[in-house]
């Protein structure tokens, strides 16, 4: 139904109703009557009025129905060509009541008007017509919008994960890539293994975006946010009245998936009882909503995540070792920041960029001590705890570039730095002290990048082999050398 306010909010003259009569006085009457409140178009015959039709916009044709060479219901079914959302009203004082019936339940016309007419109520009539091209017009705008935002989000979500636009050289984010690659295209399991913070929803994303079920759903559940009671009605929905507070039907988060991809992220804090359920679900691909006995086929790809030791919750008895290798078809492990080094400034810069404008300072980069002390760092909450950390030296950032002074590591020390001297933004703190620190941490880096060949690491310093060798053992860093020369360093005590 129509609401009726909204004729106090159009401008009914702004919409044209062209109206179609062999008859002059019954145009005449038009005019008298309506000229004020509606901007008239008035036709003598079906052709002059398809032909006003191309010219000008239309929003209602009020046509009779019984004219020469062209009936009112062929005007208008010729005028929906030219004017779509033109809104269709016949007048007729014959007997068409029954073919005017089945022209409005198939559509092909709004309302018919038998003569003679009231004016208070064609009056009513016209104003409704008009508030309900205005609907379908703006519907119609607003969908159209809908679609090229939505076809916006759809080309970001393939710039954002494409393989293309990830972040990182590293061999071992290479080797993840290479595996998500092979997967998406197939309609495949996956388990997504990994610590905290290391991107496993992105992935998942990437998957489904390179998939064909791209223009599906892509459904996301996280178990561990979730209460076990209400857990199985996200998951499969509920029936009207099946427990308290179930007011009406609704559809579990795999019916939304349906055709798509039901991401389950930390999976591993799933109860053992709605593990049973989801095996089922999994193998038969069917479930039944709570409360009801309808059985729902779904066609759902499921990329699980977890950050727990599945084997052991296994060994434990709080993992069911069934549903294990129903989620385990395609694993993909992705590694700690830690393990890939090499992307670390990379990723730096990558969220440099992202948040400088927001900070609305002009930091152009990160000083090679800021690049050291991020490599020598540990990183527990892997690239989300590197973005945060980013954002927050963009912050306290003072200068045109980051330095170590403005990075804040909230969660762990440095690699065998104490405690106390772990946050190299800490201005109470001797500067020798500091740079020594982050001298320590560029060695650290080097050698690491250089994946422990002391040469290369030399040459990446700066500095010769006998002086990193010098600086090794200053810093208590001997366990970095490779066997051969720890056992023989050849010299490396005259170095200064």
């Amino acid at each position: 139904m129509l609401d009726l306010r909204m004729a106090q909010e159009l401008d009914l003259g702004k919409y044209p109703v062209l109206v179609v009569d062999d008859e002059s006085d019954n145009l005449d009457a038009f005019r008298f009557n309506f000229g004020r409140t509606f901007k008239l178009l008035l036709a003598g015959s079906g052709e002059e009025a398809l032909a006003l039709a191309r010219q000008h916009e239309v929003a209602v044709i009020v046509t009779d129905q019984r004219m020469p060479k062209m009936t009112g219901l062929d005007l208008l079914k010729a005028a929906r060509e030219i004017r779509p959302d033109a809104v269709g009203i016949i007048v007729t004082a014959f007997t068409d009541v029954d073919v005017l019936i089945e022209a409005i339940n198939l559509g092909r016309i709004y309302r018919y008007v038998t003569k003679p007419w009231d004016s208070k109520e064609l009056r009513g009539v016209l104003t409704h017509a008009v508030e309900r091209h205005a609907l379908v017009r703006d519907n119609r705008r607003l969908q159209e919008q809908l679609d090229a935002y939505v076809g916006m989000l759809s080309k970001e979500a393939h710039s954002a994960f494409s393989f293309g636009a990830v972040v990182g050289e590293s061999p071992a984010l290479r080797d993840v890539l290479a595996r998500v690659e092979q997967v998406a295209q197939t309609a495949s399991t996956v388990l997504l293994r990994g610590e905290t913070g290391t991107g496993k929803e992105m992935v998942a994303r990437a998957i489904h975006i390179n998939s064909a079920r791209e223009s599906k759903p892509f459904v996301r559940v996280n178990c561990a946010a979730l209460a076990p009671g209400v857990l199985e009605s996200e998951l499969f929905g509920h029936e009207k009245g099946s427990f308290t507070g179930a007011v009406a039907r609704r559809l579990g988060r795999f019916e939304m998936a349906d055709g798509g991809t039901l991401f389950l992220d930390e999976v591993g804090d799933l109860p053992l009882d709605v593990q049973v359920k989801l095996l089922r679900v999994l193998q038969e691909r069917e479930l039944e909503r709570v409360g009801g006995a309808e059985t729902i086929r779904v066609d759902v790809r499921i990329v699980s995540a977890t950050h727990r030791d599945l084997e052991k919750q296994i060994a434990d008895g709080t993992f069911r070792e069934d549903f294990y290798y129903r989620l385990n078809v395609f694993p993909i492990f992705l590694p700690p920041l830690r393990d890939r080094t090499s992307d670390i400034p990379l990723l730096a810069e990558h969220f440099l960029q992202k948040y400088a404008a927001g900070a609305g300072k002009a930091v152009r980069g990160l000083d090679a001590s800021a690049v050291a002390a991020l490599c020598a760092y540990p990183w527990p909450g892997n690239v989300r705890e590197l973005e945060n950390v980013i954002e927050r030296a963009l912050i306290l950032a003072r200068g045109p570039e980051i330095t170590a002074a403005d990075l804040e590591f909230t969660r762990r020390p440095l690699p065998g730095v104490p405690a106390a001297a772990s946050r190299p933004g800490d201005p109470a703190r001797p500067l020798g002290e500091r740079l020594q620190e982050q001298e320590r941490a560029a060695i650290v880096a080097a050698i690491d990048a250089a994946q422990g060949n002391i040469a290369h690491a030399a040459r990446a310093l700066g500095i010769n082999r006998s002086t990193l060798y010098y600086r090794l053992r200053k810093h208590g860093l001997e366990h970095l050398l490779p066997m051969k020369d720890a056992a023989d360093p050849g010299g490396a005590a005259s170095g200064s």
